[in-house]
C-alpha cells in the first residue's frame, strides 16, 4: 500500500494569473512530477485561506506550511533587517538586486528568519516601482503637499516625507476608489500592479523613476521543513530555484506588457525621468538610509552598496573589453 504523500500547503494573497500565483501553480506542477506523487502540494490563492495579515501566524502556528508574502511584510514581524528591501534607490539595477537576494546578503536575512519558526527558500519578483499622480511629478518640488498612498511601512513613510509628500497608509484594495475620488492624489507601484487594478484610469501622469523595489519571499514552516526526508527536500530545493527562474522572467515580461497597455490606453501621460532628475531625487531620498541604518544594521546597508559599486564596475569593464580587443598589438620588427 502507497505511503499517504506529504502535503504542502501553499497560501498567497493574489489571483492565479499574476507571477507570483502563476509560478505557485509551476512549482506545484514540477514539485508533484519530480517526487513522483510522494509530495502533495495544494495551492490557495486570493486569500483563500488566511488574510494577508493573517498568514504569517498560520505559517507559524504550522496551518499551512509555505507563503510567498511581500518582503515589507518582516519589518512587522520583528525583523527589520528586511526593510534594506524597502530603501529608495537602494537597487540601481536588476543585476544588483538579484545578486544581493541569492547571495550572502540574501542568506544572511532568510537567516534571521530561523529564531521565528520560518525558513526562508525564494526570493521572487514583482518589480521596480514606479510613480503616478493626478498632476506631473517630475521634480522634487512636485512632490510638497501631495497625499501619496502606501503600503505599511516605516521606510516608505520616510521616502514619501524626504519628497515633501503626505504618506497615506491604505490597503492595496482600497487604492483605486481612493484615488479616483482625490481621497489620495497619487501612489506608488511596478507596472503590472498598476496596469492590472486599473490605477492608469484614475491617474493622469506616471513617471518612470525605478525609485524602489517591490518582491516577496517564498518562506516554510522551519519545523516542518527540517523534518521532511533530506531526498525529498533537495528535490523541493532545486524545484523552487526552477520556479523562481520562471517568475523572475514573467514578472519583467508582464511590467513590459502593462506599460505598452498602459501607453496603448491613452489615458495617462507617461513620463521617463532623466538622469540628471533622478540624481536629484536620490539626494533627496538618501537621508532615509541613514534614518534607518541602525534598524536595518549600517552592515547590511554598506554591503548593498559594495554590491551595487561591483556590478558598475564589471559594467564599466564590459563596455570598455571590446575597445580594447581591437587595439593592434606591438608591431614585431624582424632582428
Amino acid at each position: 500500500m502507497a505511503a499517504e504523500p506529504i502535503v504542502i500547503k501553499f497560501s498567497h494573497v493574489v489571483a492565479p494569473n499574476t507571477p507570483k500565483g502563476k509560478a505557485a501553480d509551476y512549482f506545484k506542477k514540477i514539485a508533484e512530477e519530480r517526487t513522483k506523487g510522494a509530495v502533495k502540494v495544494e495551492v490557495y490563492p486570493n486569500s483563500q485561506l488566511y488574510k494577508d495579515r493573517e498568514e504569517m501566524e498560520a505559517l507559524q502556528i504550522g496551518a499551512v506550511q509555505m507563503l510567498a508574502p511581500s518582503l515589507a511584510k518582516f519589518g512587522p514581524l520583528g525583523v527589520r533587517a528586511f526593510e534594506l528591501y524597502d530603501l529608495p534607490y537602494i537597487f540601481p539595477n536588476k543585476e544588483t538586486l538579484y545578486r544581493v537576494m541569492d547571495g550572502d546578503i540574501g542568506k544572511k536575512l532568510f537567516g534571521m528568519l530561523n529564531a521565528k519558526g520560518i525558513s526562508g527558500l525564494a526570493y521572487w519578483d514583482n518589480g521596480f516601482k514606479q510613480m503616478s499622480a493626478n498632476k506631473p511629478i517630475k521634480t522634487v518640488a512636485d512632490f510638497k503637499g501631495l497625499k501619496m498612498r502606501i503600503q505599511s511601512s516605516k521606510v516608505l513613510e520616510a521616502q514619501m516625507k524626504a519628497m515633501g509628500a503626505n504618506p497615506q497608509v491604505m490597503a492595496f484594495s482600497e487604492v483605486y476608489s481612493a484615488l479616483q475620488q482625490g481621497v489620495v492624489d497619487g501612489t506608488e507601484n511596478p507596472m503590472s500592479n498598476l496596469y492590472t487594478q486599473k490605477m492608469h484610469e484614475v491617474q493622469k501622469y506616471l513617471t518612470l523613476s525605478d525609485h524602489g523595489y517591490l518582491g516577496y519571499a517564498v518562506i516554510v514552516n522551519k519545523g516542518f521543513w527540517d523534518g521532511l526526508p533530506a531526498d525529498i527536500r533537495a528535490t523541493l530545493n532545486k524545484a523552487m530555484a526552477d520556479a523562481t527562474v520562471y517568475e523572475r522572467k514573467i514578472a519583467q515580461d508582464e511590467n513590459d506588457d502593462s506599460l505598452a497597455a498602459v501607453k496603448k490606453a491613452g489615458t495617462t501621460e507617461i513620463y521617463v525621468l532623466p538622469y540628471k532628475d533622478r540624481v536629484l531625487w536620490h539626494q533627496a531620498m538618501l537621508p532615509v538610509h541613514k534614518e534607518f541604518e541602525e534598524k536595518i544594521g549600517r552592515d547590511l546597508i554598506q554591503a548593498a552598496y559594495n554590491v551595487a559599486a561591483q556590478v558598475e564596475k564589471e559594467k564599466a569593464a564590459a563596455a570598455t573589453a571590446p575597445a580594447q580587443k581591437d587595439k593592434p598589438g606591438p608591431t614585431k620588427t624582424k632582428k
